[in-house]
This record gives C-alpha cells, structure tokens and sequence, in this order.
C-alpha cells in the first residue's frame, strides 16, 4: 500500500528513529477495538478514514487481501428477491462515468449492444473462466455444446433460436463461430495428456511463449524461476514476512508454533482477572522485560527443541526496540523494508497487535496490571520466537540459517526445486502432477538429493504452465477461457452463430476487454450503489407521501406526555407502538447521554465510569450516594454484597485455582451447583428470579440519591485536566438548554416528561458492552438519565432555563427511566419524589409503557427464527425475557441489525410511518434554528456515532471471518479483555456472526429536515464531516421543511433534486397488521393515525 500516512520517513536517522517511525504508524493499520467490556463501535478501517471509500477499501484490500464489499452472490440474491431492479442497476452504470455505459459497442441485425447491456449480463451471472476439467465435465456430462444455458432468459433464448431452421445444433455452431473468430482449436485435451507429450510438442509450445529464442526446456525453466525468485523477495516486507516465504516453500507454518508461546506471554502479561499466576514482575518492568528477564526459566519446555535457542536468548538486549533491531539484522532485512516487514508482521495477528496498541495509545485505560504493553515489547518477542523456529525449519529442509543471504544462495543453486516447491505450495498443479511433487519432496527433501528429478519434474511442471490447458496468460486465448466466457456472453445477449459471422473479430475482442475491466471489485461497487439506491428511493417515497402528515410539527395543543429516548434504532418500534397506542403522547430522540458528559460512580463501584461517547473526556464527576436515614441498611447491603462476592470468588476462581481444597469444596457443593445448572438450563427464567431474591434478601436495596451539585463557587470552569465534583447550577442550566434546544422542546411541555435511557442485560454474553448505548461508550444511560430529571426538576435551574428563554411549567415533572432492549425491562428513577398530584398521570403512562413494552417484543420476534410464529403481545414478551435469562442463548437480541439511516429532523416528518426499526431517529428543529447551529452541533455528535454503528455492522458482515470475529460458539474469553477461538487463536475483533446474521450491508442514509444552504455552511465549515460524507463513508440527503422536496448530496457536484417513479405505499390501521406474518425486512409503510381523545 502507498499511503502517504503509512510511511515513515526514509532518511530517519538512526536505526532507532527508524523503528519508532515505523511503529508509530502502526495504528492507522491496526484494529481499534478497545479490551472487550469497553467495547464501542467505532468504523473498522478507521486508519484509511481520510480516504474516499471506494479508495479505502481497495488499499485496505491490497494491504491484507480482504474485500469489503459483499460476495456477488449475495447481490445476485437480492436481485431475484426483488431487492434489486433494472433500474437501479442501469442508474449504478450509469453513475460510474469510467464505464461510458451508453457507449455502443456494435450493432448486429438491427440489435444495438452497448456496454451497459455487457456489464448488466456480468453482473446478474457467472461469465467467469473454467479451468480445463471444469470445461471438460461441462460438454461431456452437462451437454454444454448442446443446448442452451439454464441461466439464459426467455428473451435471450428466443433471440437465440429465432433464425435457426435447425435448433437442434444451434449452440454447437455457436460455439464453433466463435473459436473460428478467434482462430482458436478445440483440442479436447485433458491434463493427463501432457504426460504422454513430445518434446518437440512441448517445445512448440514454449517457444511461441518465448518468441522464438531457441532456448531448451530446462534453460527456459530456470530463467523462468530465477526470475519468480526475484519476485518473491521483493515482496519481502511488503506482501510477506520470512514466515510466507518459508512457507511458500516448504508448507510449514511457524506461527502455528510461534502462536501458543506469544500468546500465553502476552494474555498473562495484560490478564485482568481470570488468570490464576502472571507473568512476574510484570507490573515493574513491562511486557518485553519481564518475558526477558524469565524466559530462560520457562517451565514450557519448547525451547529445548530449538537450535542455538540459548545463544539467540542470551543476546537479547534490554530495551525492546534495540532487539527488533537485533532480530532483523540477524535475519537480514533490508533497512529500507523494516517499516513494512513489521507492518506485514503486525497483521499476521491483527487482533492481539491491535489490542497492544490500544493499550499503549490509552495509557489511562483502569485495569487490575500496570504492565503497560507497547507494540515494541509485542514485536521483540515476536521477532525472537520467529528466529528461533525459523532457523529451525531451514536447518530441518536446507541445512542453512534462516537469514535472506543464505535463502536467496541456496535457491539460486537450486532453481529447478525452486519452481517445484513454488508450484506445489500455491495448490495449482494439476492431480497428477500434484501426486509426483509431493512423493517426490517427500522421498528427497532438498535438490542436493535426486537432482535429476528435480530437474525432470521442474521442466513438467514449466510445461504445464506454458501449455493451452494451463491459466490463460497474457493475450493468448483459450478456449476455456475466453472461449468460454464469449459463449456465456452470446447467449444471454440473443447472439447466435449468423450474429457472430457478422461481427468482426475485434468486437468479441472489445467485448472480452470490457469483461476484464469490469472486474469483480468493479461489479462489486455498482451494486453496493443498486442495493443502497433501491432502499433509499424506498425510504424517500414514504417520506414524501408523509409529508405533512405526521403529528406535533407544531404543539397547539398540550401533549399528554413527552418522552426523550436515545435516538437509537431499537427504540424506533416502542415509539411508534407507544405513538399508535396514545396519539396524544410526543417522543424525541436525542444521544443516550443526554447532553451530561459525565464520570459516573456508582453506589457499590470502586472506580469511576466515564458516561459519555468515547471522543469525549468528562470533566465532572457524578455520585450516587445513599439517601439520608438509610445508614442501617447500607451496611446490611455491604456485608451482604462482600459475602455474595466472596461466594462468588469461591466458586469461579478458588475451585480451579487451590490445588488443596478445590477437590473436597467441590464434591461437597457438586449436589447443590448441579441443581442450580439444572435449573439454568431447563428453567432460566424462574432460576433468575430465584436468584434475584436471593440476592435482594442477602444484600437488600438502599435507597440513594445522586450528588451532582457542586459546592465549588470558583469561577474556573471544569475541565477533563481539572475536574471537579458535580456540575455548578449555571453548568446544569447551561446542559439542560442545550439538550432541550438541540431536541427542539423549548416550549408546550407536558405534565410528565421521560427521559428514557437505554442499556441491555443477557447472560454468557462477552459482547455485551456492543448491545449497550454507543453514546455513552458502550455502557448503561441510565445514571444520565436520571441526573438529567434531577437536574431540571430544580427550582434553582429552571429560574436560569427561563432567564435563557425556555421556560417549563411549575405542573412539569421529569423522571428519569431506562429501557432493557434486551427483556423490555424498564426501570423507574426517583419515583418518591414525584409530587402527589402527578401520581394519576405516572399511573397512565406506566400502563401505556406496559402496552408498549408488549407490542415491541411482539414485533422483535418476527425477525428471530426461534420465536413463536404469531405469538400474542404477552407471549411475545415472554419469550423475549427468557432469551435475556438463558445462558446458552446466542442471540438474546439483535442488537443493530439491519440499520441503514438516521432521519435528523422534528418527528413529524417521520411519525405515521413503519420503518422496521431501521433508522436512528434524532430530534431536531430547524424552524428554531434559522442560522443551524444547533444543527452543526448536532452532526459533530451524532454524526461519528451512527458512522460507527453503521461501519462496524457492515464490515462485520461483508466478512464475518475476517472483519468480524466469526461464530461465538467457540469463543473463549480471554483475560477479561476479548475472545480467542480455543486456547491459542488470534484475538477475534468486530461482531459475531450472530450479531450481523441478518443486517443489510450498506452504508447510512442521513436525512435532515432543514434547508440545503444551511446544510451546504455546515459542511464548509467542518472537516470532520466533510472526511464522512465527501468521502463517502455515509451518505447525506435533505428534506426541504416547507416543500418537502427532497435533495441528494452528490460527491464532487452538491446537492441535486431526488428524482425517482412515483408508487403508492400501502396504507394499515396499525403496525401489528403490516409485519403480521412477515420475517423478512420491510420496505417503509404507512400507519393511519387515529386523533387523540378530546380533540
């Protein structure tokens, strides 16, 4: 990869400037994931950012070899589903101005072809290449020269046949016209014939290849593989590390050895509580040292079946980036590839080299070691370990150590085992050839032995390659090739053997060309566009057909009650539910914090908790405390708490780490743990309950308060350097207005409003930190909540909301709350303090939640293949609840699933509709904000946020196995701070599969309810969102608040009218008679909206 970002500078210095250069540039290549109870979403190519999209997922792929875009067959899927039509694939073609889809390529008996016709074949089916057997079975045991293709439409196939008297021999003459236009042979060859060729044949062959020099088999061969050689080091530090040279060569592995020994160093050095015995000193002396200064005392004995391992151990210097400079010396990388050999070398475990990073790039990070790992200490080890096998597996093959001089000498006198080894190990031989390379590397490890049958097999093999059966090379035309893919071609474009004979050689030869250029990252992007379009026109459609329809733009009248939810997209079916159910009641969205970035502590919690979204750091701490008089219980709850964690010690950690008692405690507790794991397993909702009551009798509730208001009369403003304790009455007031203006509630309060956080609770759930609120870094929102209503239930700070024009009736109540997305759970905050003639009206709005509650979970189970088939509200809700209890459930909920945009805006723009909890709703005014700073405001936070949702789910599911962390089901948690598979696998980053099974690919759709000239300002104004939405990272689309009309913001042109075929939407009296039935994802709807009672 070139990035400019990605090289250090070549004149460094020193040696030592170089390496630190080097590293340095690291975490732009190395995932960012925080240890795995902090988990935050956050964009999985976050180091090419700067990039435009498109741009991004090519260096990242020609940097690691992952695509980011999904495989084609999914696409394909989509299109047969309907998800995908013409049109929007002619409007993919056509948005791409590289490809001059208009462009006529020929015309043949009055059809004119024009490339958007070619590209839409490639893109709909298979015109790739065959290999000679993969041909071979086609016209032998599928009969493919005898009748038409099972893909070919009826309109083709009409064409096809239509101007044959003899349909029977139809596709044979179609075939046949285009080899004779190609002038290609159908030789009938099978690989196995090779074997029986004749020299002069064989030489035939290779000296077309060579233009005729004259020159023999063998001397073609070696200058052939002298020539790959020269390659293959070459891409030293760039493509490969010493590690994929020698396994290029030899088949062996090293990291399969090196693996177990690194990371059983570096999980007991970071390990935050699971391991019984660390690494010693760790805490003193760091990861590196502390390796170093016990290595040689290692129990494992590994080492003592490697050569000169004490020599290499005793030369390890003490400062680690002084021995990564030992170690490449040693083995002879050239200064100028260091910093890519250790780039390449950090990606070959991206998931523990990132963690390292991060924990060195966040020094500050609360853990139970102070071993402060870097990637230096990681890299030295790592490159001492692969010394020492290394040189182990070129003593084993070639007698020599592993260093490039000696490697690139032996291969050099070796040529003819070069090519035989190079071959076999890239899996491309044919069968038979495969069978006598490996008995022979088998039987005669190295050239020095049968140097005569190295010889002899080399030359097969530089025959086989060269031959018409091997991959098409260069312009030369095969017929499984090109042949092939034109045969394919023709008949899906109604071509038949007369249109061929009309047609020059130089249009199939355009075609073919065509076919290469758009290839399969090209075929990729256009229906990434198809697929984001066709949803986006589906979304804009219904929220043009809403426009002015859906309640509250304005309040004329007093809404019944208001409720600020996260804007999160889980929270988009309780709304609506909530909204259907009482058409009197307003709800907002807002980021889960709630404008209170805070250092939270909780009543029982020993360290402090920032609640806020990562790119922030609090600068005010917030405690709960317990309420006056509740001192007697407070300490029941404490000796009850410590005894609960002291069992809890007794039973997770002390069984398995006392080499005493463990054996007699578990036999005596065996009947007791069986019956509660029996319990678990077959009973998990009644066990929990059980537990709970056990746990609330042992260590029984205290009621607290929260201690926010800070007594510090100083006029020095908080800071995250300064902080301070509690917020100033001026601080809260100013928070609590801009939240309020931000959401567009400046005026026409109701007598309760809700502030309504949000968190998520499941059982054996490592990722669990992913289902919690994003905004508050992966952690419960509760607390802000909660500090939100307390806060502006004070008489103090509505007296300075008023002084700042927003003034809330004396009748006003706040109360905070949080939403479980996992069971529904919803738990209420500060209930005593609600004034008595507010109770009726709590009472009303608690029965609504209830129904609400019911209705969610009702729907969330048409999207689990687990739950009920047309459950009732009470069952469905159930059923939910017993998936958050039992703990060999995999998919307690689905988290982010399936969210592709955020609408910003008042919620009348988007109230009436079903959006299949799809969207992040976001509150917004802009008849409040003419100038749009509050809007600025707005994207700068919620912008990065959903960006990161959004980005992770994608990446995860383009490819769960190397973007993602794969199936949870052998997760094993690893220290406390992430997952392996089994004992010795990298660390798995991004999502489980369960998480993405059935998320949609694409990137968000951000529409805003305001004007494009504001938008336009904004955008100017702020490189931050200019790197997302110029760079293609989201996409940005406005909605006029007084026409409606609606305006696409086109990278490198602006914004340009949404135009697109005008269709009626389906029209339901409720939600429940849309999804009813349906388990696939749906397109938008809308929902009659029934007047509220009295109006």
């Amino acid at each position: 990869m070139q990035e400019a970002h990605l090289k250090s500078g070549d004149q460094a210095s020193s040696p030592r400037e170089r390496i630190t250069a080097a590293l340095n540039h690291l975490d732009h290549v190395l995932p960012g994931q925080a240890p795995i109870l902090n988990f935050v979403h956050h964009n999985t190519l976050h180091g090419f950012q700067h990039l435009p999209f498109e741009d991004a997922l090519a260096a990242f792929e020609a940097l690691t070899g992952i695509r980011g875009y999904l495989p084609e067959t999914q696409s394909r899927a989509f299109y047969w589903q309907g998800r995908i039509d013409d049109s929007d694939i002619l409007a993919a073609l056509a948005h791409d101005p590289r490809l001059e889809a208009d462009t006529i390529i020929c015309t043949v008996k009055d059809k004119t072809i024009r490339r958007k016709d070619l590209y839409r074949i490639a893109l709909l089916f298979d015109l790739q290449s065959l290999s000679v057997s993969q041909l071979n079975w086609q016209i032998e045991e599928l009969q493919a020269l005898d009748t038409v293709q099972t893909d070919v439409p009826e309109e083709a196939r009409e064409q096809l046949l239509a101007d044959s008297a003899h349909s029977d021999n139809i596709i044979t003459q179609l075939w046949e016209s285009i080899l004779t236009k190609l002038d290609m042979e159908h030789a009938g060859l099978h690989p196995e014939n090779l074997l029986d060729l004749s020299m002069e044949q064989a030489e035939e062959w290779l000296e077309h290849v060579y233009d005729g020099n004259g020159a023999s088999i063998h001397e073609q061969m070696q200058r052939q593989a002298s020539k790959v050689l020269d390659d293959l080091l070459d891409q030293l530090g760039d493509s490969i590390t010493l590690r994929g040279f020698i396994m290029e060569l030899s088949g062996i592995d090293i990291l399969d050895s090196v693996r177990p020994q690194l990371i059983r160093i570096c999980a007991s050095a970071m390990d935050e509580g699971i391991a019984a015995w660390q690494i010693p000193e760790r805490n003193r002396l760091g990861l590196y040292a502390a390796w170093r200064a016990t290595v040689q005392y290692d129990a494992n004995p590994f080492l003592h079946e490697l050569p000169d391992w004490q020599e290499i151990v005793a030369q390890l210097p003490m400062d680690a980036v002084d021995t990564i400079i030992l170690q490449l010396s040693q083995l002879e990388i050239p200064p100028a590839k260091w910093e890519g050999y250790l780039r390449r070398l950090s990606l070959e475990l991206p998931g523990w080299s990132g963690l390292i990073n991060w924990r060195q790039h966040h020094p500050d990070y609360h853990t139970a070691n102070d071993a402060k790992p870097t990637l230096a200490d990681y890299l030295a080890i790592r490159l001492t370990l692969d010394r020492l096998w290394l040189n182990q597996v070129c003593q084993e093959n070639w007698l020599i150590e592993a260093k490039l001089s000696s490697l690139q000498t032996y291969f050099r006198k070796n040529l003819s085992e070069f090519m035989v080894r190079r071959q076999l190990y890239k899996r491309e031989l044919p069968e038979y050839l495969t069978q006598r390379v490996e008995s022979l590397t088998t039987l005669a490890v190295s050239e020095r032995h049968e140097r005569a049958a190295w010889q002899q097999l080399a030359d097969l093999i530089q025959t086989w390659q060269f031959s018409p059966l091997a991959e098409q090379r260069g312009k030369n035309h095969t017929i499984y090739s090109s042949g092939w893919r034109l045969f394919r071609l023709c008949q899906h474009l109604g071509l038949n053997a007369s249109s061929i004979q009309e047609l020059r050689k130089a249009d199939l030869l355009e075609m073919l060309m065509l076919l290469d250029e758009f290839s399969e990252v090209e075929r990729c992007k256009a229906w990434l566009y198809a697929y984001e379009r066709h949803y986006r026109d589906d979304i804009f459609r219904a929220i043009r057909a809403n426009h002015n329809q859906g309640r509250w733009a304005k309040r004329d009248t007093r809404p019944e009650s208001q409720i600020i939810f996260c804007f999160d997209d889980r929270e988009e079916s309780f709304r609506r539910h909530l909204e259907e159910l009482n058409p009197a009641a307003e709800t907002f969205g807002a980021p889960g914090f709630f404008g209170l970035p805070i250092n939270y502590k909780g009543l029982d919690d020993t360290t402090v908790t920032p609640l806020c979204p990562i790119v922030v750091t609090p600068a005010n701490e917030v405690q709960e405390i317990p309420r006056a008089g509740t001192e007697q219980a407070l300490i029941r709850h404490n000796n009850g708490r410590k005894w609960v964690r002291q069992t809890a010690n007794l039973l997770h950690q002390s069984l398995r780490r006392n080499l005493v008692s463990s054996h007699p405690l578990i036999d005596a507790i065996a009947p007791v743990t069986f019956l509660g794991l029996l319990a678990k397993s077959l009973f998990p909702k009644p066990q929990q309950k059980l537990v709970a009551s056990i746990r609330r009798f042992v260590s029984p509730a205290v009621d607290t308060e929260l201690m926010f208001t800070s007594t510090d009369d100083t006029i020095v403003a908080a800071t995250p350097e300064h902080p301070r304790m509690g917020f100033t009455d001026k601080e809260q007031a100013d928070r609590i207005a801009g939240l309020l203006r931000n959401i567009g509630l400046t005026y026409g309060f109701a007598e309760l409003v809700l502030v309504s956080a949000h968190g998520s609770i499941s059982q054996n759930n490592p990722h669990l930190a992913a289902y919690d609120c994003g905004a508050c870094s992966g952690r419960h929102g509760g607390p802000n909540a909660r500090l939100f209503a307390a806060m502006v239930n004070r008489p103090q700070i509505r007296k300075l909301l008023a002084e700042r024009g927003i003034s809330i009736p004396d009748d006003t109540w706040f109360i905070g709350t949080e939403h479980n997305t996992c069971n529904e759970d919803i738990i209420w905050y500060d209930l005593d303090n609600i004034p008595a003639d507010r109770l009726s009206a709590l009472k009303k709005i608690q029965q609504e939640l209830r129904r609400a509650q019911h209705m969610s979970a009702h729907e969330r189970c048409r999207r689990l293949a687990s739950a009920p088939r047309n459950p009732t509200p009470e069952q469905a809700l159930k059923h939910i609840q017993e998936r958050a209890t039992d703990f060999s459930q995999a998919r307690p909920e689905l988290g982010h699933a399936t969210v592709a945009w955020a609408a910003v805006g008042r919620r009348s723009f988007t109230r009436g509709l079903f959006l299949d909890r799809r969207v992040f709703l976001i509150s917004y005014d802009s008849t409040q904000d003419p100038e749009g700073k509050v809007l600025e405001g707005i994207l700068l936070a919620a912008t990065p946020v959903g960006a990161g949702i959004n980005l992770e789910y994608y990446f995860s599911t383009v490819n769960n196995e190397r973007l993602g962390c794969g199936t949870k089901i052998p997760h094993n948690v690893a220290g406390m701070f992430g997952v392996m598979e089994g004992a010795s696998s990298d660390l798995r980053t991004g999502l489980p599969r369960q998480m993405i099974e059935i998320h949609e690919a694409m990137r968000l759709q951000v529409l805003i309810e305001a004007k494009t000239s504001v938008l336009e300002q904004i955008y100017g104004r702020q490189e931050s969102l200019r790197e997302l939405i110029g760079g293609g990272w989201v996409h940005l689309n406005v909605k006029d608040p007084d026409s409606g009309e609606i305006f696409i913001f086109e990278r490198g042109i602006g914004f340009v009218p949404w135009q697109a075929e005008a269709k009626d939407l389906p029209v339901f009296q409720k939600s429940t008679d849309y999804y009813r039935n349906q388990t696939l994802p749906l397109p938008p709807a809308l929902i009659r909206q029934r007047e509220p009672l009295g109006i």
